[in-house]
């Protein structure tokens, strides 16, 4: 067995599986942020941790929109998880922050969160009050989608095609897809370095 080619092989069949039509729902809805002047929160744990503070920097530098990841001041958020708990780590954050109707909650997350399994209630307890406050949700999310999927506006759902690459499809994937979006012409407004040295 291959397991490179195998991989490589489960990643072909997500492309093949991918709903493009909630894509470009989700560049639809992150373009009337901006156009709204809203701001884009984007929050995971683990790999979407990662992720977040990576993307942040793409949608401000490439797309003009505001952004902000909560781990971005590892004192606060050091500090909050060993005040308030991990749980509400990011809902208070954002409660801080002001989290309003004009903005945007991103997610990056394997499971989406789920606050009946006990799951990612950081994010959960984020995304109800992001809808408490009618600020727009946004995933890009495995499995099932968990509460970002019950509770978003735009999801982008990363098809499950085998049951034990699970996470690393879908974490490699978000990245995947939050670059299509940054590259998108309705959201790119300024130019990557490499590409604005190319002459034609």
């Amino acid at each position: 067995m291959n397991y490179s080619k195998d991989f490589l092989k489960y990643c072909i069949e997500v492309i093949n599986q991918l709903n493009i039509d909630q894509i470009e729902k989700l560049v639809n809805e992150l373009n009337m942020i901006r156009l709204n002047e809203g701001r884009l929160f984007i929050i995971g744990s683990g790999g979407g941790a990662g992720h977040a503070s990576h993307a942040v920097c793409d949608f401000r530098k490439l797309c003009g929109i505001e952004a902000y990841a909560p781990y971005d001041n590892i004192s606060e958020l050091t500090a909050r998880v060993n005040d308030e708990g991990w749980e509400f780590s990011i809902l208070n954050w954002l409660k801080t922050s002001k989290l309003k109707y004009n903005d945007g909650l991103l997610v990056f997350s394997v499971g989406g969160g789920n606050i009946e399994k006990n799951i990612s209630k950081n994010i959960s307890n984020a995304l109800f009050y992001a809808k408490e406050v009618k600020a727009k949700i946004f995933g890009i999310v495995g499995k099932d989608g968990g509460d970002t999927l019950k509770l978003g506006d735009a999801v982008v759902l990363i098809p499950t095609v085998n049951q034990n690459k699970i996470t690393p499809i879908t974490e490699g994937f978000q990245a995947l897809i939050w670059h299509l979006l940054v590259s998108h012409p309705k959201l790119q407004i300024n130019s990557t370095k490499w590409e604005s040295t190319l002459t034609i």
